[in-house]
């Protein structure tokens, strides 16, 4: 299946080199100079991943990312000159699931492409209604209509918050979410002394799933970021 990158970047340069790169690997290719066309694209065509620039006229990165953030689930990938944590840490807050910074190798944006699609596409977050809501990762599987987790076909008590934090995690394998994400996924508001609290939240989760917590399988730390679950032993 053909998939459709949405590309918004006011620089006619470097929209022209990635069209040049993602139709000679076989993608459709949909391009808008500003936030505000790309939104009504969004809104009239399929997108399967958003390549989004910061800073554009009418509408900027952010907000757009926010709008489609909204409605839709899609990988998005942020292109911007601004390298600083400050910048990527925004980023992924608002719900991004990458960041390349300029100027960038096409190839790579075109692999960091690849890889953000085959995580959302063929490694199951694109699709958390399969199999009746049940999400399955290694040994584990819950159950989002029962709320109820197993391990190995044992269940597995959770608090109300660790079963949010988990069903955040399962429904998007490899994603990097923040701890603020996280938190506030979980039904609260992020304040900076939260951060030890989300901390213990993962610790008792770890407790919980992993075989050796301190190595752990499933819930992997990125430092300087906040966590993500993936079924890789460490």
């Amino acid at each position: 299946m053909q998939r459709t990158i949405l590309i918004a970047e006011d620089d006619p340069d470097i929209v022209n080199l990635l069209c040049l790169y993602l139709k000679n690997s076989g993608y459709q290719v949909l391009t808008a100079p500003d936030g505000l066309e790309a939104w009504r694209l969004f809104g009239r065509e399929h997108v399967d991943l958003a390549l989004l620039d910061v800073m554009m006229p009418r509408m900027d990165g952010w907000e757009l990312a926010r709008r489609i953030r909204g409605v839709s689930n899609i990988p998005i990938i942020f292109l911007s000159a601004r390298d600083q944590d400050y910048d990527r840490i925004l980023g992924l807050q608002l719900g991004a699931d990458d960041y390349l910074t300029k100027p960038f190798n096409p190839m790579e944006a075109v692999a960091r492409i690849q890889s953000n699609l085959r995580r959302f596409y063929e490694l199951g977050a694109a699709d958390s209604r399969k199999e009746k809501g049940l999400l399955h990762l290694g040994e584990l599987c819950l159950d989002t209509e029962g709320m109820l987790l197993t391990k190995n076909g044992q269940a597995v008590s959770l608090t109300p918050t660790e079963y949010r934090i988990l069903h955040k995690l399962m429904r998007t394998p490899g994603r990097v979410y923040t701890k603020a994400q996280l938190y506030e996924g979980s039904g609260g508001e992020y304040l900076e002394s939260d951060e030890k609290t989300m901390m213990v939240h993962i610790s008792k989760l770890r407790e919980k799933i992993e075989d050796d917590p301190k190595n752990p399988r499933y819930i992997k730390t990125i430092r300087g970021i906040g966590y993500k679950i993936e079924d890789r032993k460490a």
